[in-house]
């Protein structure tokens, strides 16, 4: 199983700025201290490996969407995918481009939610008019499909919902029941948030195991009730967990916004014994060295608490790579 991302921004999209880059660009010449390079491959290799990840790279700004890629795509094994943020436009693209190459154009969609940024990319997917693709989105949500078609109203959008080609069907699923699509059984898990949300299970042929659950709040205070929770991480090779917020802002200011902390989401993976936690669904206003402050953080928090074997603890970019 590979886990790709597309997307780990929450709310909206955010875009660099060129003050920020040329803040990094500054950074990056003080680091060097006066280094000379003989080429741009030199150059880049000093980037990669003896700068920051705040520095060198970033975490991203388009919203939620994964690829969970299992089974054999040749065989016919279809794409699945997790939320339709802004990052599906990218892998739209790269998705054609794999059905050029022979790739089954049959996409499985799970979405956690309705909410803005988890549907806004549907429009500019590029599949979506290729007539023949099939389209099968899967949703807790009955009016899924209110969702989508609404946003692409005329009011809001030029081409409407009915001007797409590919075939598209609509299905709903239950918490507590498993399907089988593809390579993959999946179960559902319903999540705390505004019109609820819905975490996925994704279990491949060889027992791999990725948790995708996001737009959900654990309270640190009610951890008791978590239960469900922990029992549905259990054992995951990767939990993509929402950790929006520090945990000073989830139980302050940002009480009952539906989203949870890396702290809870560390005590939860913890409970569950998983082996991988991927930090998701970044606060649009914290800057890449926010996010890289609060990994590490994460990392060292996991370290104290821990009884038994270690979390890996990642942070989630936009083109980030998790083969399990």
């Amino acid at each position: 199983m590979l886990v790709r991302f597309w997307g780990t921004r929450g709310s909206l999209p955010v875009a660099a700025t060129a003050t920020i880059v040329q803040d990094k660009v500054a950074q990056a010449l003080l680091a060097a201290s006066g280094r000379s390079f003989a080429d741009l491959d030199e150059a880049r290799s000093f980037a990669r490996n003896e700068l920051d990840f705040a520095t060198s790279g970033t975490f991203g700004g388009a919203t939620t969407c994964v690829e969970i890629e299992a089974g054999d795509p040749a065989a016919g094994d279809p794409f699945i995918i997790c939320d339709m943020g802004s990052g599906l436009r990218g892998f739209g693209l790269d998705a054609m481009r794999r059905c050029s190459e022979g790739h089954a154009r049959t996409y499985h969609f799970f979405m956690s939610h309705l909410h803005w940024d988890h549907i806004m990319g549907f429009p500019f997917f590029v599949p979506a008019f290729d007539p023949n693709a099939h389209i099968v989105i899967h949703s807790g949500h009955e009016d899924a499909e209110t969702a989508l078609r609404r946003q692409q109203e005329e009011i809001s959008f030029p081409v409407s919902f009915d001007w797409l080609r590919a075939r598209i069907e609509f299905v709903t699923l239950k918490p507590g029941e498993t399907y089988r699509i593809g390579a993959v059984q999946v179960e559902v898990m319903e999540q705390h948030h505004s019109h609820s949300s819905f975490g996925y299970r994704f279990t491949d042929a060889s027992g791999k195991v990725a948790v995708f659950s996001t737009d959900s709040e654990h309270k640190l205070e009610k951890m008791e009730g978590e239960a469900d929770v922990a029992h549905f991480f259990r054992e995951a090779d990767l939990v993509i967990c929402d950790t929006m917020y520090s945990l000073a802002d989830s139980v302050s200011m940002k009480e009952d916004w539906g989203h949870s902390s890396n702290i809870v989401a560390i005590d939860l993976c913890h409970g569950g014994r998983a082996k991988r936690l991927a930090l998701f669904h970044h606060e649009p206003v914290y800057s890449d060295a926010d996010i890289a402050r609060m990994h590490a953080e994460s990392m060292r928090y996991e370290e104290l608490t821990r009884e038994h074997d270690p979390l890996e603890v990642l942070c989630a970019y936009d083109g980030l790579e998790v083969q399990l």
